[in-house]
């Protein structure tokens, strides 16, 4: 296997267009898990020092110059509720140090004045204050109003700007929304739309590619990201810190380019094993995917390359480690903006939905067991509108989960079937994510995820369905 990834990794450095040069690259074989890397298979695996060997070896020292008038460009943001703003970056030419006066440049525009407060350089994990640091060291500084990514501090007297750092658009957009459950505001520490609107507004501060529209509803917003990826990291860094909310389903940000309505295409890689590679194959021709090759290794394994609407990506994880059986290995990248294709196939399966609030019962739950998976169980807390399992069908269905066992004081001639419950299906943040509907929300708390319809209500879910026919 490891030759197998030498050589494809030589494949695409080659189609990448490298040089000789580049193609000739050293090999190290390491495992971060196990703490050990070497430069041939057959040496002990004691440390990492071949890895750092190689790194002072072969990768080359960044062209500096401490003399020189200051030139740094900021390549990260973070932010401190004592510092402010804060840009993080190496820095290229000269010193900088505390009360240093600046100028901002993006590229040649220049953005103003600004005062150094405080320098922070990096000790392993840790950040601790300096007096002064020179050409090559990586800082973090504060009291710039202007700082931001691909912006560069510049010595007053010397308005050198380095070409600016192109950040990419969102692909991607989610609601975040008050949590309105029956059980809202059970769990969460901060749930009110004023904290949910502060927490986005100093994400905003750090997180460049992040893009939030404060709707006209004061308890939505709309949230756009790079990618599912991006948009879970926050939702779960937000749940982890106390937050209460709903979000919807993800959808992708349209363009429209010379009159034509464009959305944004990934180009995917998968990696799995030949008796799974037709069911894979199937499944992303139905999210519109286009075959652009195919390499099988010789053992037993084939990897594919897609290029694929990022709408056909929505929900595409969890139905492909499943046909895979948890072996399949899948990574995409963003490719460009192309013409909108067709419709896109939907969820396979329905849902089963809670007819009442209460607690869910092991016998009703039995009992529903041939109709589908539950997500709950027994002792769980529900309400009506809420999912508990998906359907076997494809369609919806609503059921009694609160529903006991009648008992009456007559002796049965036999004796009761023991109550046999199958395992519930754990959700992660990122699975509720892929498995909803347009209709249905994530209830998103510190302890709980859960699934439910838009509309609680059966008659208005009815309602929705014919206004949207």
């Amino acid at each position: 296997r490891p030759d197998w990834v030498i050589n494809h990794t030589f494949d695409l450095f080659d189609k990448l267009g490298a040089t000789d040069e580049q193609l000739d690259f050293p090999i190290i074989y390491a495992s971060g898990l196990n703490g050990f890397a070497m430069e041939n298979l057959e040496d002990e695996r004691k440390d990492m020092r071949p890895l750092f060997e190689a790194i002072l070896k072969h990768v080359p020292a960044p062209e500096v110059d401490a003399d020189g008038p200051l030139q740094m460009q900021i390549c990260s943001l973070d932010y401190s509720t004592y510092m402010g703003q804060i840009g993080i970056g190496r820095i290229k030419r000269g010193r900088i140090k505390p009360n240093q006066e600046l100028v901002v440049m993006y590229g040649e525009e220049n953005r103003g004045k600004g005062k150094v407060s405080q320098i922070l350089t990096f000790k392993g994990l840790e950040r601790s204050p300096a007096e002064v640091a020179e050409a090559g060291d990586i800082v973090l500084v504060a009291g710039i109003q202007q700082v931001n990514i691909g912006v560069t501090l510049c010595d007053p007297d010397c308005l050198e700007g380095m070409t600016p750092i192109a950040v990419d658009e969102p692909t991607l957009t989610m609601n975040f929304m008050v949590n309105s459950s029956p059980l809202a505001s059970r769990e969460g520490k901060f749930v009110t739309s004023r904290q949910i609107r502060e927490r986005l507004e100093k994400e905003l501060l750090k997180n460049v590619a992040l893009r939030v529209n404060f709707t006209n509803d004061s308890d939505t917003f709309e949230v756009s990201g790079r990618g599912e990826l991006h948009l879970t990291i926050l939702l779960e860094n937000m749940r982890r810190e106390g937050y209460e909310m709903a979000v919807g389903r993800p959808r992708v940000v349209f363009k429209e380019i010379d009159g034509v309505k464009c959305e944004p295409y990934e180009m995917l890689t998968v990696d799995v094993e030949e008796e799974h590679q037709g069911g894979v194959m199937e499944e992303l021709g139905r999210r519109r995917g286009e075959l652009q090759d195919m390499a099988p290794d010789g053992k037993g394994r084939v990897r594919l390359e897609y290029r694929i609407p990022a709408r056909g990506l929505i929900g595409f994880q969890g139905e492909f480690l499943t046909m895979t059986r948890g072996t399949g290995l899948a990574s995409h990248v963003f490719d460009d903006y192309s013409p909108m294709a067709g419709a896109m196939a939907e969820r396979r399966n329905g849902v089963l939905i809670s007819q009442n609030d209460g607690e869910a019962v092991a016998y009703a739950l039995w009992n529903l067991q041939d109709r589908g998976r539950m997500f709950v169980s027994p002792g769980d807390a529900l309400y009506e509108g809420m999912i508990i399992g998906i359907h076997t069908r494809d369609n919806d269905l609503v059921v009694n989960p609160i529903k006991g066992k009648q008992l009456t004081n007559v002796r049965a001639s036999g004796t009761d079937e023991a109550v046999r419950l199958i395992n519930p299906i754990q959700l992660t943040l990122e699975s509720a994510i892929e498995f909803i509907a347009d209709d249905e929300i994530v209830e998103i708390t510190p302890k709980s995820i859960r699934l439910r319809k838009r509309f609680l209500k059966e008659h208005e879910r009815k309602r929705a369905a014919r206004d949207d026919a």
